[in-house]
C-alpha cells in the first residue's frame, strides 16, 4: 500500500493504502464517481478513457487511464473529461467545435476524442489524423469530429488548462526509485519483481489476465532513464525514454524509424510506452527492436553497480527467453552515430494502431552501385527478432542490381520459418518480407512504392 499525491481537476488529492496496481480508470469511476472518463476495451485501443496528465515541468500528455496505474500519477496534474470545461461551466473551445460540428452521436467515444483533441490544442498541434489516430468512432465517423479540430485550433488555450502539478508532490514512494541507482539496489534486494515502465504491456496483464503482479517497482520517476545523450560517435538513449520522444529523436537521425514510430500503436501509447520495456519484454512483434537491430544497436545492462554491453540482437535467445539475469535491468541502449541509410517497414490490416504482421528494417549501404555493407532485420518472422545473414551476405559485395536483390529475396526461406496466426499466414509473412526488401530497392531507384502516396 501507498501514500499518492496528485491533483485531479484542479484539486489536490491524496490517496493512502491504495494498490500499487489499481488503475485510474477504475478509481475515477468507482471512488470518485466520475463516469464521463469510459471503459471500453480496457487495453488501451479504444481511447474511450482518454486523460490529460501534466508533469511537473508543465508537459501535458493524453493517456489511457484503462492501463495506468495510479503510482504513475505521483506529483502529477490529471484532467478528466469533467475538468477540460471551466469552473463555471464554461465550454473548452474543442468541446463548443463538437456540439458546432455535430461530432457526436452516440456519445460513447466522445469523452476520449475531447480530451484528446484539448491535449493537442493545448500542446499546439495540428497533425489532427495522427493526434486522434488512438480514439476509435464507429457513428459519426471522423470528417466531422476533424473539421471539429480545425476549428478549435486558432482559439487561445483557456486559462484553467494550465495546471501547476508541483503543489500536489507528496514523499518518494517506497516502490518508485528516483535515480538508477535506488532502481538498481531495489531491483537487487527484489529480483522477482515487475519493473513497470509505461505500463502499456504490463497494464493487459492486470486488465485482461487478472494476475496478481506481487513487488512491483515504478520506472517513470528514474529521471537519469529518461535522458538521451548524443556524442560525435554515438547516440545514447536511456531505457525510460517513451517512444514519442524516441521518434521526435529519430526525426533528425533516421526519419524511416521515426516515420514507423508514427505508427506504433496511439498517441496514447506512445506517450506512455519506453523504448526499454520494448524491449526488455522480448517481443517477437515488438516494432523497435527490428530498425534498433539494423541500426547496430547495443544495450547497457545493469545489474547492482556492474554493467555490460552486449549487441542488441545477441538479448533476444528464444521465444519468451532473454539475457538477462534475476535483478538486472535495461538501463541505455545505444546507436552509432552513421549515414542514414535505413529504410523501415510496417505491415499490419490497420494502418494505425495496429500489431505488425511483419515490421522489416533494411540498413544497406550503396556505394559505386556496389553494395558494400548490409544489416536486415525481422519482425513477426521468428520467434524473435531476427537479422537476416544469409540475405545480407547475398547482397554484399554484389551490384545494386534488381538481380541482386532477387537472389537475397531467395535466400530468406534458408533462415526464417514464421509462424501463422490471426495476423498472417507462414506464406504471407514470407513474401511480404522478400518483397520489403524488393520495395527498398525500387524506393531507392525513385519509384513510387508507398500506397498511401501513390495514386491510380
Amino acid at each position: 500500500m501507498v501514500d499518492i499525491a496528485f491533483l485531479l481537476n484542479g484539486d489536490a488529492v491524496r490517496l493512502s493504502d491504495t494498490p500499487p496496481t489499481r488503475t485510474l480508470l477504475d478509481w475515477l469511476r468507482e471512488n470518485r464517481g466520475l463516469t464521463g472518463t469510459k471503459e471500453g476495451c480496457n487495453e488501451g485501443d479504444c481511447g474511450a478513457c482518454t486523460v490529460m496528465v501534466t508533469d511537473a515541468d508543465g508537459t501535458s500528455r493524453a493517456l489511457n487511464s484503462c492501463i495506468l496505474f495510479l503510482p504513475q500519477l505521483h506529483g502529477k496534474a490529471v484532467r478528466t473529461v469533467e475538468g477540460i470545461s471551466g469552473p463555471d461551466g464554461t465550454l473548452h473551445p474543442v468541446q463548443q467545435a463538437m456540439i458546432d460540428h455535430h461530432g457526436s452521436q452516440c456519445g460513447f467515444c466522445t469523452p476520449g476524442f475531447v480530451v484528446s483533441m484539448a491535449v493537442a490544442h493545448k500542446n499546439g498541434r495540428s497533425d489532427h489524423d495522427d493526434q486522434l489516430a488512438g480514439n476509435l468512432c464507429r457513428c459519426t465517423g471522423y470528417a466531422p469530429i476533424i473539421r471539429a479540430a480545425h476549428a478549435a485550433a486558432d482559439e487561445p488555450v483557456p486559462e484553467w488548462m494550465d495546471d501547476h502539478p508541483a503543489v500536489a508532490e507528496a514523499q518518494p514512494l517506497p516502490f518508485a526509485p528516483e535515480t538508477a541507482d535506488e532502481l538498481a539496489a531495489w531491483y537487487e534486494a527484489n529480483p522477482d519483481a515487475t519493473l513497470i515502465g509505461g505500463a502499456t504491456d504490463v497494464g493487459l496483464w492486470v486488465t485482461k489476465a487478472l494476475r496478481d503482479l506481487g513487488p512491483v517497482a515504478f520506472l517513470n520517476r528514474c529521471a537519469d532513464l529518461q535522458k538521451t545523450e548524443l556524442t560525435d560517435t554515438e547516440i545514447r538513449i536511456g531505457a525510460g525514454v517513451t517512444m514519442s520522444d524516441v521518434g521526435t529523436l529519430m526525426q533528425d537521425h533516421h526519419p524511416a524509424f521515426a516515420e514507423m514510430i508514427r505508427r506504433y500503436g496511439s498517441v496514447q501509447v506512445r506517450n506512455a510506452a519506453t523504448i526499454g520495456g520494448n524491449i526488455a519484454n522480448g517481443s517477437p512483434i515488438g516494432d523497435g527492436p527490428p530498425a534498433l537491430i539494423a541500426l547496430n544497436a547495443r544495450l547497457i545492462l545493469r545489474k547492482s553497480d556492474s554493467h555490460r554491453e552486449i549487441a542488441l540482437e545477441d538479448f533476444f535467445i528464444e521465444y519468451g527467453r532473454q539475457d538477462r539475469s534475476p535483478g538486472e535491468f535495461v538501463e541505455a541502449i545505444v546507436i552509432p552515430r552513421q549515414k542514414d541509410t535505413l529504410d523501415v517497414y510496417k505491415l499490419s490490416k490497420r494502418f494505425d494502431q495496429d500489431i505488425s504482421a511483419v515490421c522489416g528494417a533494411f540498413n544497406i549501404v550503396v556505394e559505386d552501385d556496389r553494395v558494400t555493407s548490409a544489416r536486415i532485420a525481422f519482425g513477426g518472422m521468428a520467434g524473435t527478432p531476427k537479422r537476416a545473414r544469409a540475405v545480407e551476405q547475398a547482397l554484399i559485395g554484389e551490384s545494386w542490381c534488381e538481380d541482386t536483390i532477387r537472389a537475397a529475396m531467395a535466400r530468406m526461406p534458408e533462415e526464417f520459418e514464421p509462424l501463422s496466426d490471426m495476423r498472417a499466414s507462414a506464406e504471407y509473412r514470407m513474401i511480404s518480407a522478400q518483397n520489403m526488401l524488393l520495395r527498398c530497392f525500387y524506393s531507392r531507384q525513385g519509384i513510387a512504392t508507398n500506397v498511401l502516396e501513390v495514386s491510380p
